[in-house]
């Protein structure tokens, strides 16, 4: 799957920071409660020197007043204090958890909706060369990536930055000597943090880019499990998934053969600061330079500074996979629509539904065209039939209508209007559509109906099945309308789900009708029934009819044949068959009737 454009202006990190200014107070919230909660954890060692200095010195303790307090009173004091701070800390990391996490689900969601929005504007040709599959990786777990580190990691580096300083503070100024050589393995663990910071950054970008394809081939094998099955290609499968998750796990491993030794790395330097506190503080304490209880202080303390740190370990692991898919994310966000919609909306004036194709020239690819110079008309309310052999460029004539794709010179005009001035979602919404690739959502065979035309009544609905030829066998279903046909419409047949398809379009009552192979899936029995409402479907509307099979064009006001993405012959059935060329030949293999005879 190509790489999707990165934005390399702005770090990752600042991009999300920016994305998330319109949840400053929540943010703010949360930072509070972090820090908060953290002063208070930090409280317990505190409380403890002042109960040990209590014992040991009793009423010259420094809690006594002077020998004012009895010892009993002042742990009394600081057992009730105690609880206070118990109960503040738990109350605090209770409020950070759910802000924290209320925070996540936030971002997650707009980002999610911001990204899917986006993916909805872009162009066919960025979805041609991306499989669905490594877009809903995007969307799905890239984004979770992100929610997994505001859960979590954002907390824990604002409460370690909070050790650091409250920490290293009361280390100054109640023993600076021994503070010192404590404090000493801290520029060397963050300058280490740092250091694999840059190092996991390109092994966690390549673990994304690699379950991403995992996905693309697991959702591409999902959706042609028939086609597996038929062909009883299961174990090639299984070898080509095998192959695609083990490209997974080796970037995977490359990326944890790092990570995983971040950890005793620090403990290293985290046992020498212990070791100094341990070590010069107990001096100290022998020599009376400090008390007894501050030495206790230190101790517990040195132990919540430093050890705190082996978890930035984890903490970068889940950012630097965070940074990953933030780019990711960011990088569909920032790739530009093609595709530019007009101002002009259709619905300010009524729509007579002409068409005109003026020397349209269009390729997918560069140095390989696929119409070169196409000239067509639609007169409004005409029924028109395309077509030709595969490959003839017919279907493309509809992708360009509906504006999927641009042309790469011409102009395509709709009521004389050309379509790049004119609003993408009117355009769109006068026209229906009916594809030979019909592609039908999971839920009711009405909702299906219904789709795009959703105030639609149950009495509309089955006027446009009826008029579809659909509505005989909608009421054979189990619950008729209210049958749930499975996703793409598993559960009916290729006939029946084309009807469907038709229902749609008739429901729509758009003034340009487009019937892309409208009856390929269909039995002659099918075909004939639809042939016969023809008339009223295309009544009072522009229609475009694209066909393999002649019959269903045969009536048609004009007929244009398609060879090579140019337009070779036009004008009725009669016409073109006394004409013998292309359409008459085609017209003898469909139908094996002589042309002479015709």
């Amino acid at each position: 799957m190509p790489a999707l454009a990165l934005s390399m202006e702005m770090p990752p990190l600042q991009r999300l920071l920016q994305y998330g200014r319109r949840y400053r107070e929540l943010t703010n919230q949360a930072i509070a409660c972090s820090v908060l909660n953290k002063i208070f954890d930090l409280a317990p060692p505190g409380l403890i020197g002042l109960a040990v200095d209590t014992v040991v010195r009793r009423e010259e303790a420094w809690l006594g007043g002077g020998g004012a307090i009895p010892p009993a009173r002042q742990l009394l004091f600081l057992s009730l204090f105690s609880a206070v701070v118990w109960a503040l800390e738990s109350g605090f990391e209770y409020a950070y958890a759910r802000l924290w996490r209320n925070l996540a689900q936030n971002v997650q969601h707009d980002l999610r909706l911001a990204a899917y929005g986006h993916l909805q504007e872009l162009e066919m040709a960025f979805f041609e060369e991306r499989s669905t599959g490594g877009l809903m990786s995007l969307l799905s777990d890239d984004i979770n990536q992100l929610e997994r580190f505001l859960d979590g990691g954002a907390n824990e580096v604002l409460q370690v930055l909070t050790t650091v300083i409250l920490i290293g503070g009361a280390f100054l100024v109640m023993a600076p000597g021994p503070a010192f050589w404590a404090m000493v393995p801290m520029p060397f663990i963050l300058w280490g943090s740092i250091r694999f910071q840059g190092w996991l950054a390109p092994r966690y970008a390549a673990v994304r880019e690699k379950v991403s394809l995992l996905n693309g081939q697991l959702a591409n094998n999902l959706g042609g499990i028939a086609t597996i099955k038929s062909f009883a290609t299961e174990d090639y499968e299984n070898r080509r998934i095998q192959g695609y998750s083990d490209h997974y796990r080796h970037s995977n491993q490359h990326a944890i053969a790092l990570s995983a030794a971040y950890v005793p790395l620090i403990r290293i330097l985290v046992f020498a600061g212990f070791i100094s506190i341990l070590f010069l503080g107990g001096l100290g304490a022998l020599r009376g330079e400090i008390a007894v209880g501050t030495y206790s202080v230190m101790v517990f303390l040195t132990q919540r500074l430093l050890w705190p740190l082996t978890r930035l370990g984890e903490t970068l692991d889940q950012y630097q996979r965070a940074m990953a898919s933030t780019r990711r994310v960011f990088g569909l966000l920032d790739t530009p629509v093609q595709i530019h919609p007009g101002d002009r909306r259709l619905e300010e004036e009524p729509i007579r539904g002409e068409v005109r194709f003026l020397n349209v020239n269009f390729a997918y690819q560069s140095g390989y065209p696929v119409l070169e110079k196409l000239d067509l008309r639609v007169p409004a309310g005409s029924t028109v039939g395309i077509v030709g052999p595969t490959g003839s460029g017919k279907s493309t004539l509809v992708k360009l209508l509906l504006r999927l794709y641009e042309t790469e010179t011409g102009t395509i005009l709709l009521d004389g209007q050309d379509l790049r001035t004119l609003d993408l979602r009117s355009l769109r919404r006068a026209i229906a559509l009916v594809s030979q690739d019909v592609f039908l959502f999971h839920g009711t065979v009405a909702a299906n109906i219904a789709y795009g035309t959703f105030e639609a009544t149950p009495t509309d609905i089955e006027r446009a099945a009826k008029t579809a030829e659909a509505h005989n066998f909608i009421m054979g279903l189990p619950r008729g309308y209210d049958t749930i046909i499975g996703e793409r419409g598993q559960k009916l047949s290729g006939g029946q789900r084309q009807r469907l398809a038709i229902a749609r379009a008739v429901l729509k009552d758009a003034p340009v009708l487009i019937l892309d192979e409208a009856t390929s899936a269909v039995d002659n029995e099918t075909e004939l029934a639809i042939q016969r409402s023809l008339e009223k479907i295309t009544a009072e509307r522009t229609t475009l009819a694209i066909a393999h099979r002649l019959s269903t064009v045969r009536h048609a006001d004009c007929i244009y044949v398609m060879e090579g993405g140019k337009i070779t012959e036009k004008g009725t059935h009669e016409e073109l068959l006394h004409l013998g060329g292309t359409y008459a030949n085609l017209w003898y293999v469909q139908t094996g009737d002589h042309i002479a005879t015709v």
